[in-house]
């Protein structure tokens, strides 16, 4: 990896070393993108066969899954694979249920009943990626909290093999999280297809899953787009970034820099430490385990595009890297948890030597959908509220507004929205004739004087 000495940099100089390779393309991206998107709108299933002949060399007969072919993947995945998706799919439950958002509700004035309702988001589309690798494990990371949470109709799009078949692995683990209905189309297309509706798939009220540059910009797109779909988060190329010190192994880091790298070409990792023979050694490592990896060729490219970085000490590299906000945070350190207080932007952090962050892409429960980019300053993982909308609901007694009123008369005078003002006052004004009239039926000895 190319090596730089953070101290040594100018304020420029340091925003190019932290410059994630999908940003020099962007433009191109976005036009590629806005065309398959426009194609897709306009031609639906048919512009879905174009691309998968052009993108895939062929086009699947059908793009729904047949039940035929959820049982023909069942009996082709091995028994310890699916036992592997099982205890994965657990552990992830236990987390993500736990981390649940309660309904809530309480009286915030005498007769002001305030409440918090959660109602799942009807129909949700999922993107799992199939272009360089199968990845079941994001069936179950996008599948397992949409259960959860309820949604009545959950899609699931991923890329056709070359045989115009879907990964078995994959269809297993959609189907042990009960989604029924997988289509195999895979790309923006798969995007623009589930945000918008085609002859053959419906469309979705919002987009969940990673992907490539060209999947994360049609999220971006379809978003904007008048009758488009709402989107998850940010979750583009992966990245990690590592904070190692001297007691660190270099096997270790190594191993984690390369677990990301291999995603794909458009992948970047980051390692930061305060100490000069550890990026040595790292270096060492990195060519002694590429030689054995099967995806070297594309380890090898992202790793030209990301970064060695020595910093002049801990506090410093904690910094960096809430500057660059990275979507996985590894603390290779000595006492990691003492430093997790200076995180502020990362989307999942890992703490010590001995938790890699492939865990977390498989099975130790979090969610592997994470914000890219940079978007984690201001977004967090995937989880159960994401499929899931809030409605707050007041019920107001006579007494309430009695309450309460005439604060908010005073608050709407304050704004000038004479209407708001109105239907508040009237309200008070109808209260305080019923009282008058009812005063004024009441007997002598029981009127108020």
């Amino acid at each position: 990896m190319p090596r730089y000495d953070w101290n040594a940099l100018s304020a420029d100089e340091r925003a190019g070393a932290l410059r994630r390779p999908a940003q020099e393309t962007r433009q191109a991206t976005a036009d590629t993108v806005a065309a398959i998107v426009a194609e897709v709108r306009a031609d639906g299933d048919a512009a879905l066969r174009r691309f998968a002949e052009r993108f895939d060399g062929a086009a699947p007969a059908d793009f729904a899954v047949s039940a035929a072919e959820f049982e023909a993947a069942e009996a082709a995945v091995s028994a310890p694979l699916r036992a592997a998706i099982d205890e994965a799919a657990r552990r992830i439950e236990r987390f993500h249920a736990a981390g649940m958002t309660p309904a809530y509700a309480l009286d915030t004035a005498e007769g002001v009943r305030c409440e918090r309702v959660l109602r799942p988001i009807p129909r949700v589309g999922l993107y799992v990626p199939a272009g360089s690798a199968p990845l079941p494990s994001t069936a179950l990371m996008l599948g397992v909290p949409a259960r959860l949470a309820g949604c009545r109709e959950v899609v699931l799009c991923t890329p056709a093999r070359k045989d115009g078949s879907a990964d078995p692995a994959v269809l297993c683990a959609a189907r042990r999280c009960g989604i029924g209905t997988v289509y195999k189309v895979g790309g923006a297309q798969a995007i623009a297809a589930m945000a918008f509706g085609t002859q053959s798939i419906g469309k979705c009220d919002k987009l969940f899953g990673p992907g490539n540059a060209y999947v994360t910009e049609a999220k971006r797109q379809v978003a904007l787009l008048e009758g488009g779909a709402a989107i998850d988060m940010p979750a583009g190329p992966s990245e990690v970034l590592v904070i190692a010190d001297a007691g660190a192994r270099a096997d270790f880091v190594a191993a984690d820099l390369l677990s990301q790298a291999e995603h794909g070409a458009d992948s970047q990792v980051i390692l930061l430490s305060d100490d000069a023979s550890l990026l040595d050694a790292v270096d060492v490592e990195l060519e002694a385990q590429l030689a054995r990896l099967s995806r070297a060729d594309t380890a090898r490219t992202a790793l030209a595009k990301s970064r060695s970085i020595r910093v002049d000490s801990i506090a410093t590299a904690l910094q960096v890297s809430n500057r660059y906000a990275p979507e996985h945070l590894i603390l290779a350190l000595r006492d990691a948890r003492a430093w997790l207080a200076q995180v502020e932007a990362a989307g999942s952090v890992f703490l010590g030597d001995w938790a890699p962050e492939a865990l977390g892409d498989y099975c130790s429960g979090t969610n592997h959908v994470l914000p890219t980019s940079g978007a984690a300053r201001y977004a967090g993982g995937l989880n159960v509220a994401s499929f899931q909308v809030a409605i707050t609901v007041q019920e107001v007694q006579p007494r309430g507004l009695l309450e309460i009123g005439p604060c908010a008369v005073t608050l709407a005078e304050a704004e000038g929205l004479d209407a708001h003002r109105e239907a508040v006052a009237l309200r008070l004004a109808a209260l305080e004739q019923a009282a008058s009239a009812q005063h004024a039926h009441a007997p002598p000895h029981l009127r108020r004087a």
